[in-house]
């Protein structure tokens, strides 16, 4: 079984050995990066492609953008999202606007990967790095949650002819010295192939009520939904996969059949795509919906240093049962 580090790194390989033209720039990534994004590439590809650099991401991005505008297809890894604000100014006011600033002369193929999400390791490295980019506009946005996913999401960002950022959360890594969800690992294929950009998933089919989530809180809204059927409750659960563009057909066609929908999110409600999808549903669908929407995010606050206090913070699977037992009128 493969897990989502592994399945990222195959296809990051896959396509430096398809494309020359490919290489990794970060901090520490000779010995594999913090996460083993690119474990054992440094003997497989050498010096010229694995690239370690100084620890200033908004001058390894800023390297990365030029190198992406004179035609290599730059990937840069980040120790952690946390520190892909660093490098804001680079992502958002150079990266995504360069081709229309130079009337399409120029393109920017560019992919970041960054770790996301709260993991025990208090407030500086924890933030929903994904909700903070989620505004930014010309970025594609990726969020597997599962290794089939994480390598074909990997292969269609490095083929992507802009800028895209894939965030996956670190409980989902499975590294030494972390548990990984027991639901994360899977097999994956060993030939190259792409997961389409801007295309949800479901998950679990159900009729009874929409679960629409990303990253971590897909597999806490797969172990909720397992809770609910034995209940007789069935929940439908939608992986966003993408929130850039964000895929809210998907999640409207379910709720037309289930009548009702939990957004379910580890980052502050505050900016949320969760935001967009309810809107979405309001807009489109207010006349299949039978009960409120729900949002159940994390808080707008800094994750605690502290276990017990980051757990009750980040939405549980409980949580999510708890919650569609409410819309549903089940308690």
């Amino acid at each position: 079984m493969t897990t989502i580090i592994e399945a990222l790194r195959q296809g990051l390989a896959g396509e430096m050995d398809r494309d020359p033209r490919v290489f990794v720039m970060g901090e520490d990534i000779g010995i594999g990066g913090s996460f083993h994004l690119t474990l054992g590439l440094l003997d497989r590809f050498g010096q010229d492609r694995i690239r370690d650099t100084p620890v200033s991401e908004a001058g390894f991005v800023g390297l990365a953008i030029g190198a992406a505008v004179a035609g290599l297809r730059p990937v840069c890894d980040f120790q952690y999202g946390d520190f892909l604000l660093c490098a804001a100014d680079q992502v958002i006011q150079q990266a995504t606007k360069l081709r229309l600033m130079s009337g399409g002369q120029v393109t920017v193929p560019l992919v970041l990967h960054a770790p996301t999400g709260a993991s025990g390791r208090g407030a500086q490295h924890a933030n929903s790095i994904e909700n903070i980019f989620y505004g930014v506009p010309g970025l594609i946005l990726g969020v597997p949650s599962t290794p089939y996913d994480a390598k074909g999401m990997m292969v269609a960002a490095i083929r992507h002819d802009g800028p895209v950022l894939i965030c996956s959360q670190k409980h989902l890594y499975g590294t030494k010295g972390r548990a990984v969800e027991a639901s994360a690992t899977g097999d994956v294929p060993e030939e190259q192939y792409e997961i389409p950009i801007g295309k949800a998933v479901v998950r679990r089919p159900g009729a009874d009520v929409t679960i629409a989530s990303c990253l971590l809180m897909a597999h806490r809204a797969m172990s909720a939904a397992e809770t609910l059927a034995a209940e007789g409750i069935e929940a439908e659960v939608v992986d966003m996969r993408w929130l850039a563009p964000l895929d809210v057909d998907t999640v409207i066609d379910s709720v037309r059949k289930t009548g009702r929908l939990v957004v379910v999110e580890e980052g502050p409600e505050r900016n949320g795509w969760g935001g967009a999808v309810a809107a979405a549903v309001a807009d489109r669908a207010i006349d299949a919906l039978d009960a409120p929407v729900k949002r159940l995010c994390g808080p707008d606050t800094p994750i605690p240093f502290a276990p017990h206090l980051e757990a009750k913070l980040i939405p549980s699977a409980e949580r999510i049962v708890q919650t569609v037992r409410q819309i549903v009128g089940a308690g």
